[in-house]
């Protein structure tokens, strides 16, 4: 069934056949860029959607009473949005002032800044969102850990991880809704028409005899590495200061200039369990400041060797344009 045939009581269209497709009703459903914007309207995580169907096995009615239940009512605006790109027609109107005012901004990355991206393939956004949005955030985060800044023995819970799963709150929302942070992304991107990925937050504690970090290629990708590599960026924002041996984000500066001719030079090897660790640095920054990364870099975040944990949320913007490879190298 096409997107453009639905069920009268779909919230979105093609939301029935998804969910079909990974019910067992319907051939499996592509994770494509359709499904990838429609999930990303709802504003659910594609995550908390994939566990949802796999472990809960909803009924399709009661697909839709979750996702209404998780994210609220899908906003109108933002589902005419998807819509009209699934008809190749402009967007609404309000949606369109909207682009066009972010288009308008004054640039939130300056000349120095885009010839850093051009040569490193990473840029910092300084002061992305305001302190208090950081704190508000980062407030939500030592919540759902169930731990406290000044209780160390509280900060390895069960609920502690690298990888929060937490995808909806008024705090994430206000981050996610940053003019200027679309504007950087719109400067990298060369267009404002870009949404906005349903994330999960970081939390990063110090190493201890516990949980000292796995033995093994660290550094990764998270796109397939059959050349030619898309165009494409990542975010992390930092929510509180963090500090270069904190468990910062670390990367290899400039290696999307040379993915592909290295991919050429080992021939046949796993480029994925080759460790370029040697070659990377770790990005220090503060709270509110937001680390935008060429897609193409390898990265991680490093071992927490500080006295904290790094607390951080995902946060990352794409085009409808991007490219999806099928074929996973």
């Amino acid at each position: 069934m096409s997107d453009a045939l639905v069920a009268e009581d779909e919230m979105i269209r093609g939301l029935h056949r998804f969910w079909a497709g990974f019910a067992g009703h319907a051939p499996p459903s592509p994770l494509d860029m359709a499904a990838r914007m429609r999930l990303d309207a709802l504003g659910v995580g594609l995550g908390q959607v994939m566990r949802h169907l796999h472990h809960d096995r909803p009924d399709y009615a009661g697909f839709e009473t979750w996702i209404r239940q998780t994210a609220g009512a899908p906003d109108p605006l933002v589902v005419a949005r998807y819509h009209a790109w699934l008809d190749g027609i402009e967007p609404p109107e309000a949606m369109r002032e909207y682009l066009n005012a972010i288009d308008a901004m004054p640039p939130a990355l300056d000349e120095a800044d885009l010839a850093a991206w051009e040569r490193d393939g990473y840029v910092i956004l300084r002061n992305a969102v305001s302190p208090a949005e950081a704190a508000s955030a980062a407030e939500l985060l030592w919540d759902l850990v169930g731990a406290t800044p000044g209780d160390p023995a509280s900060w390895y819970s069960d609920q502690a991880s690298i990888m929060i799963e937490q995808y909806q709150s008024a705090a994430q929302d206000a981050l996610r809704r940053s003019a200027r942070i679309h504007k950087a992304y719109a400067q990298l991107w060369g267009t404002a028409d870009l949404w906005t990925i349903v994330d999960r937050m970081s939390f990063n504690p110090p190493v201890t005899l516990q949980n000292v970090p796995s033995v093994g290629v660290r550094l990764h990708w998270d796109v397939s590495l059959v050349p030619p590599i898309p165009f494409a960026t990542q975010g992390l924002l930092y929510l509180t200061d963090t500090s270069a041996d904190q468990g910062a984000l670390e990367l290899v500066p400039g290696f999307h200039r040379r993915l592909e001719s290295w991919l050429d030079e080992i021939g046949d090897a796993d480029p994925r369990q080759i460790d370029l660790s040697a070659e990377a640095i770790t990005i220090a920054a503060n709270a509110g400041d937001l680390i935008l990364w060429h897609q193409a870099l390898p990265h991680s975040a490093s071992p927490n060797r500080a006295d904290r944990p790094r607390l951080a949320q995902y946060l990352n913007m794409y085009s409808p344009a991007l490219i999806y490879r099928e074929e996973w190298r």
